[in-house]
């Protein structure tokens, strides 16, 4: 006997082409904030699996995570070095939240005009897939309900009033950065490992696998139990980790920190047909180790994974690494990557 589809599992997307009349808020504030995945009046390049993929030079992401992620620290300290005044904990929530999701819709509109240059992984296959009919409330939720979960944790965990920006760990900084994406992985690694293998686990990860091509936009694309992990439960055991070992952690230093994660996850699900590292000041290491991830490796654990996987991880490689479970990529293999024509990440 067949199995009926439930409506909800469905990836479809067509609500562009119908009339705007049957759009509720969600639809409208997409097309307002104009953050769809390709611009449908712009062509998409089509590359086969062998020709060369640009790398993107490392010192472009960071200069992008940090020129952005400086941008509300520099407005904080201006703000309360001319006025006196300092910011509560509410205050400096709406600025940070405000600043955390102007940062995240600038990267997905500059990952779609890079879409349009150089082409999507598996394009020669399938397209990327869109927004989902049946889910449109669901992704513009996600982007304010991670960023606000995230933010709200970080708030209350290491955020004092009377400490400005300029009063961060600024040696400790780099490693803190680098740690934590490592720490961060290790219990994302484990935590999302077991979803797939523990089989009672997978019903609450599996909307997040419904597709096989994502956009930046479905990188939140998961039922509540996930949401609740991703967003609050793996960022605070790392906050905690890294407090473990002594490492200060100012709420400054936290926020340079989570710019990182949250540019990487929203590169990672971008599909891009770019050699793109996610961006580590512990990168050499990473690439040393062959333990540094790239977009392929999570589009691939989508791709091409389903209840069964690989490449668990989503800031690096390091725990697939060690615990056997990394795939081998296909258009971002060593001999594919074209290291001459390379592709920096433009700030604008």
């Amino acid at each position: 006997m067949d199995t009926k589809a439930n409506p909800k599992d469905s990836i479809k997307s067509t609500w562009r082409d119908g009339s705007r009349d049957d759009w509720n808020f969600y639809h409208f504030l997409i097309d307002y904030l104009n953050v769809y995945p390709v611009d449908r009046d712009q062509e998409v390049p089509v590359h086969t699996k062998d020709e060369k993929v640009p790398y993107v030079p490392q010192w472009s992401l960071h200069r992008w995570v940090l020129f952005y992620s400086a941008i509300p620290l520099a407005v904080h300290q201006v703000y309360s070095s001319y006025t006196g005044r300092t910011l509560g904990p509410i205050a400096a929530f709406n600025w940070y939240f405000f600043a955390f999701n102007a940062i995240v819709i600038h990267e997905v509109k500059i990952i779609r005009r890079l879409g349009h240059k150089f082409g999507f992984l598996d394009g020669d296959k399938h397209e990327r897939d869109g927004i989902p009919d049946v889910g449109v409330g669901k992704v513009v939720q996600a982007l304010y309900k991670t960023t606000g979960s995230r933010l709200a944790m970080g708030v209350y965990l290491s955020y004092h009033a009377n400490q400005l920006p300029s009063t961060m760990s600024w040696a400790w900084l780099p490693l803190e950065i680098g740690l934590y994406g490592i720490v961060l992985d290790f219990w994302f690694y484990w935590y999302h490992r077991a979803m797939h293998d523990v089989g009672f686990l997978w019903r609450f990860h599996r909307t997040h696998h419904l597709t096989k091509h994502p956009n930046p936009l479905l990188s939140a694309y998961a039922d509540h139990e996930q949401e609740f992990f991703d967003m609050v439960g793996v960022p605070f055991l790392t906050y905690m980790t890294l407090k473990a070992f002594g490492l200060p952690m100012s709420f400054y230093e936290w926020w340079v920190c989570h710019q990182y994660i949250a540019f990487t996850e929203v590169l990672g699900h971008s599909g891009l047909r770019l050699h793109g590292n996610a961006p580590s000041t512990l990168g050499w290491l990473l690439d040393l180790l062959g333990a540094d991830i790239v977009i392929e490796d999570h589009d691939l654990h989508h791709r091409k994974g389903y209840r069964k996987s690989y490449n668990y991880g989503k800031q690096t490689r390091l725990w697939d690494r060690i615990f056997g479970t990394c795939h081998d990529r296909i258009e971002s293999a060593r001999d594919n990557v074209d290291h001459v024509n390379t592709a920096a990440m433009p700030l604008f």
